[in-house]
């Protein structure tokens, strides 16, 4: 099992003119709201989203 497999709670960060970000991964929705009001705090330009990553596995070309 992955890192990305345990903590499905996902923190995208939306700057201005660039990429989405992956900012954090959390086990829990209620630890990621969390981290995301302090975030919002601390960097008040820029927007955070949060997900459930239900980790759909890649097809495979054969």
């Amino acid at each position: 099992m992955s890192y990305s497999q345990l903590y499905r709670w996902v923190m995208i960060c939306l700057l201005p003119h660039m990429q989405p970000l992956v900012f954090a991964r959390f086990c829990n929705p209620s630890d990621a709201k969390s981290h995301s009001q302090a975030m919002k705090q601390l960097m008040p330009h820029a927007k955070f989203l949060i997900f459930f990553d239900v980790g759909l596995p890649m097809e495979q070309d054969e």
